[in-house]
């Protein structure tokens, strides 16, 4: 997102090339399932530091971020990011990041959409759907924007939800690092990140404060959460030692909620002080029927 990706944006959901890791993580989350809280939560972002070569001398904004849907329906995720970046001659420029996907569980079909606006007109925009049969060893990507045309994304590769379930499932398992290939429409829609997140302690229920968000703070200052720490890093050969694209940096709640989110580009970071959240209807998954 900010080189502004999706994939910033799904982590409010972790990498390494997956050959021999994958098969171990999909067996971790076929436990009990892992069931995200549907919300809506508000960010204020801020400049938390910046370089003198970084073109950045102020920024400020908003996040607001919306989870819906339930593991037998599928999970929508919409995003809308709104800053407003100042360079050290004075200069500002309003970019506005839009974002809406849909993931079945599991993980056999993601839909998504792309749109960003700076200063108020179109730069970009991306659709498209992608699909992962069974039978098949990759995932098949049909993109409409920004031109119709059909990728491969290898078998291994995580979806969002898929990736922020099996986050959870590994910290719940007393994993200190989780490791991951990310695909959620980035760059176009032909963009895998490789990603490697580092769990902390777990903090249990009431442990720790949360901000003053009237019930729902209450609410969730009784879940248990773990500081995540998450290197975004671009695929292709390793030469030497490698620097992430991004970092990103937040307590991540195992209903899904995430605070105190601090995202690092190098030579400037800011941060998302979560303001508001809303927990809304949960969906039901109807019984089968005989």
């Amino acid at each position: 997102m900010l080189a502004f990706t999706r994939g910033f944006a799904a982590t409010l959901a972790a990498a390494g090339t997956l050959s021999g890791v994958a098969g171990s993580l999909r067996a971790e989350t076929a436990g009990p399932f892992v069931d995200l809280a549907p919300h809506r939560a508000v960010y204020d972002v801020s400049l938390e530091r910046t370089s003198p070569g970084s073109g950045v001398s102020d920024l400020t904004g908003r996040l607001v971020y919306e989870i819906t849907g339930s593991r037998c329906e599928g999970y929508t995720q919409t995003m809308r990011f709104v800053t407003r970046t100042t360079n050290q001659e004075g200069q500002a420029q309003v970019t506005d990041l839009r974002t809406s996907s849909w993931e079945d569980v599991p993980a056999h079909r993601l839909r998504f959409t792309t749109a960003n606006y700076q200063n108020e007109t179109l730069a970009e925009q991306t659709q498209g759907d992608a699909r992962r049969p069974e039978t098949e060893s990759k995932s098949k990507v049909d993109l409409v924007k920004p031109a119709k045309k059909t990728v491969d994304v290898a078998s291994g590769v995580y979806f969002p939800i898929q990736h922020s379930m099996a986050l959870v499932a590994a910290a719940r398992a007393g994993k200190t690092l989780f490791k991951a290939d990310l695909f959620d429409g980035s760059e176009n829609g032909e963009k895998v990140f490789t990603t490697s997140a580092l769990i902390g302690r777990v903090a249990a229920p009431g442990a720790i404060k949360m901000p003053a968000l009237a019930e729902s703070g209450d609410r969730l200052a009784r879940i248990p959460s773990w500081p995540v720490s998450i290197s975004y890093y671009e695929q292709g050969p390793v030469k030497g030692d490698v620097t992430p694209a991004y970092e990103m940096s937040y307590r991540f709640h195992e209903n899904g909620v995430t605070s105190n989110l601090i995202i690092d580009h190098g030579e400037f970071a800011f941060k998302g002080e979560l303001k508001e959240l809303t927990f809304l209807e949960v969906s039901s998954c109807a019984p089968e029927t005989p």
